[in-house]
C-alpha cells in the first residue's frame, strides 16, 4: 500500500515522503534530521530522492542522506552543477516503488525547476511541485520570467482536477489572505481561510490541495478571469495582455 506524508523542516518547509511497505522516497530534503528520525521510527529504508530545484532549503542535506542511506538522487537537468545525480527534464519517466512519475518542466521560480506527476498513485493522481505552485499561490520569480511561470502554471492547471498537490511550503493562509484581497467576492476563498485556520490551530498541514480546488481559489491560476484582471488594473492600468496581468499580480503579491 502506497502512502505519503509531509515531514516538517525549517520554519515552514515540507519534505514529502512516500512509501510502499518498508521502502521510501523523499522529495526536496533540505535537512536530514527529520527524515532520518522518521525513517528510523517507522523502520523504513530510503531508496530514492526527488529534487525539484536547486535552492538550499530543498537540497541542503541531500549528500548527508545519500551517505547515510545509499539513496539514488534525481533532479533537474540544468541545475545543481557539479553534483552527481540522475538528470531529468520534460518527458522523462521515473519508476519509484512501483509508481511511474512523469517529469514536467515548470520554469519560473528557478530557470530549471521541474515537477513530478504520478497519474496513478494508489488510484488518484499526485503531484510533487516544489515551489512552482502553492495552495492559493505560486513561487516568486527568482530566475524565470512571468511568461515562463504563466505557462508552467497553465501546464499544471491542465492536470486532472483530482490531482493532489504536494507543495513544499506551508504558505496557504497567507496566500489566501492575498487571494481575498484580489478577489473579495470569492466565497470559496473565505471558506478556505476558516478551514485553514482550524487546521493550523490543531497543528495540522493545510496541504495537499487539489487542482480542482486551486482553480477556484488560486488567483495565479485565475489571472485571466475578469474579476482578477479588474483588480490588477486598479493598480496597473497599463497591464493588458495575459502576461502583463500575471506579472502585475505577482508583483502585487511580492509587496503584500
Amino acid at each position: 500500500m502506497w502512502t505519503f506524508s509531509p515531514i516538517r523542516a525549517f520554519q515552514n518547509n515540507y519534505i514529502w515522503l512516500f512509501q510502499n511497505g518498508l521502502e521510501a522516497w523523499v522529495v526536496d530534503p533540505g535537512e536530514s534530521t527529520g527524515v532520518l528520525d522518521y525513517l528510523h521510527f517507522h523502520g523504513l529504508q530510503l531508496r530514492g530522492i526527488f529534487i525539484t530545484h536547486h535552492h538550499a532549503d530543498h537540497i541542503g542535506d541531500v549528500r548527508h542522506l545519500c551517505e547515510a542511506t545509499g539513496a539514488a538522487v534525481f533532479g533537474p537537468a540544468t541545475e545543481m552543477a557539479g553534483q552527481l545525480f540522475h538528470r531529468l527534464s520534460e518527458g522523462a519517466r521515473v519508476s519509484a516503488l512501483g509508481i511511474e512519475f512523469h517529469v514536467l518542466d515548470v520554469p519560473g521560480h528557478t530557470a530549471g525547476h521541474i515537477a513530478y506527476y504520478a497519474p496513478d498513485f494508489d488510484g488518484t493522481p499526485l503531484l510533487f511541485c516544489g515551489d512552482a505552485l502553492f495552495s492559493a499561490g505560486c513561487g516568486r520569480l527568482f530566475e524565470g520570467t512571468p511568461e515562463q511561470m504563466l505557462r508552467s502554471l497553465d501546464k499544471l492547471a491542465a492536470l486532472p482536477g483530482s490531482t493532489r498537490i504536494c507543495c513544499a511550503h506551508e504558505y496557504t493562509l497567507g496566500n489566501l489572505k492575498f487571494a481575498l484581497a484580489v478577489d473579495p467576492d470569492n466565497e470559496d476563498i473565505a471558506t478556505n481561510i476558516k478551514h485553514c485556520e482550524a487546521l493550523l490551530a490543531e497543528g495540522l498541514p493545510t496541504v495537499p490541495s487539489s487542482i480542482e480546488k486551486e482553480l477556484r481559489i488560486n488567483p495565479f491560476l485565475r489571472s485571466r478571469h475578469a474579476a482578477i484582471k479588474k483588480a490588477v488594473r486598479r493598480f496597473h492600468p497599463d497591464a493588458f495582455n495575459e502576461v502583463e496581468i500575471f506579472a502585475a499580480l505577482r508583483a502585487w503579491k511580492d509587496r503584500f
